[in-house]
């Protein structure tokens, strides 16, 4: 009873909006999980490449690179965050309906694309609410509960989906998705989210009135001030690309001498790490609150970097999968680090009146990633048959990240 009280009386210290956005989000991530990172196994199945799945992946990204542009265009315009996130939900849905019927190179990417499309209307949307639910909160530490949902709900998602792949109805994972889409849309339809779009709508409407220049301008003007985070973010979203695309079919491949386990058992270690994530997010997003963004940026390089090396070191070894494990205990590490603080760090940086041109620049950086990350980890599964010098060069470009991390000095 005492740590039911104890609960409720943590997350009641949120305000009332933001905690409908992570229930929104927590939502979203459920169908998420599955699809993100159980999709390449389900098409490895009908014997794609590795090359192939690569680049349908990568088609996705580049069809999201359009649409966060877009998006962020129209948030700044006064176009409400909870339209464009409804939007994003039914273009999902319709990816979801493709792809579990798909059994063909171009079904998956035109499924592929429909997702990317989605992804790109979903982040600049539902990222630029946090600070705006947040009311006199704190944001940093509404970004930390709000990526608290999301590894949540991607754990769960991803779970639900080894479980699926246990029973031998790995496509499922789309049923799943469209399911938790059409209470997403429930939740952000709710009142509160209404009326909350329609005061950012008038405020946007008197930043118009200031506004002088064009997006191309604003562009410009904004580039510059964020061109270390976004360098920093480009890598680190690979990663997480990375751990979508390339883990997964190095784990039912196997290494060089690690041998390779079965998409149940691959779909339940990646569950494992997700339920990690979950975890320390919110302790470890939490105390990093009360430390500059580069502390926080520099502790995610750092972990990245071990945790690379160890993913390595793992194909090389019969036992690999306790590297694997060790591994992914640091990208975890890194990753919590890594996604509140750079986001607030964007925030920080924006005027408030380019807030949605500024998170659709930042999200570009998962659309960037997303589109090379899951190519050229294809490209070098199909060269060598593995994966470990993908994880070696990437470890070494994390360990090169280090200078530029510190030199990031803003206040949270």
């Amino acid at each position: 009873m005492k740590t039911t009280s104890n609960l409720k009386s943590w997350w009641g210290q949120f305000p009332l909006e933001l905690r409908l956005l992570t229930k929104s989000r927590l939502s979203a991530s459920i169908g998420a999980g599955g699809v993100l990172y159980l999709t390449p196994i389900v098409f490895n199945s009908l014997s794609l490449s590795a090359s192939q799945i690569g680049s349908g992946i990568a088609f996705a990204a580049i069809a999201g690179t359009i649409t966060r542009l877009i998006t962020g265009y129209y948030l700044d315009k006064g176009t409400t965050y909870t339209a464009l996130l409804k939007i994003s939900a039914l273009i999902a849905i319709i990816a979801d309906l493709i792809l579990i019927n798909s059994h063909e190179y171009h079904q998956f990417v035109f499924g592929e694309l429909l997702i990317g499309s989605a992804a790109g209307i979903y982040w600049p949307s539902i990222e630029i609410a946090v600070p705006i639910t947040c009311e006199g909160y704190k944001s940093s530490k509404g970004y930390a509960l709000v990526r608290t949902a999301d590894a949540l709900g991607v754990s769960v998602g991803t779970l639900l989906g080894a479980l699926a792949a246990l029973l031998g109805y790995i496509r499922l994972i789309y049923v799943i998705e469209i399911i938790s889409l059409l209470i997403f849309i429930r939740i952000i339809g709710a009142g509160i989210l209404r009326n909350q779009s329609k005061q950012v709508c008038k405020s946007n409407d008197n930043n118009l009135t200031d506004k002088k220049g064009t997006p191309f301008i604003d562009l410009y003007n904004l580039l510059p001030k964020l061109l270390p985070i976004l360098i920093i973010s480009i890598f680190s979203t690979g990663m997480l690309s990375l751990l979508q695309s390339a883990l997964p079919l190095d784990l039912v491949r196997g290494g060089i001498n690690r041998p390779a386990i079965n998409e149940s058992s691959t779909g339940f270690l990646i569950a494992i790490q997700l339920t990690l994530l979950l975890i320390i997010q919110w302790p470890l997003g939490s105390w990093l609150t009360r430390k500059n963004i580069s502390y926080g940026l520099t502790l995610s390089m750092i972990s990245f970097f071990i945790g690379n090396l160890a993913l390595c070191i793992s194909s090389l070894y019969t036992n690999g999968l306790i590297f694997t494990g060790i591994g992914l205990f640091f990208v975890s590490i890194g990753l919590a680090s890594f996604l509140p603080t750079a986001t607030e760090a964007v925030i920080q940086i924006s005027p408030s009146k380019n807030r949605g041109l500024s998170m659709a620049i930042y999200s570009q950086c998962f659309g960037i990633s997303a589109s090379l990350a899951p190519w050229i980890s294809g490209k070098l599964l199909d060269l060598n048959g593995h994966a470990t010098y993908l994880w070696f060069f990437s470890g070494l470009i994390f360990f090169l990240m280090l200078p530029l991390a510190r030199e990031i000095k803003i206040k949270t």
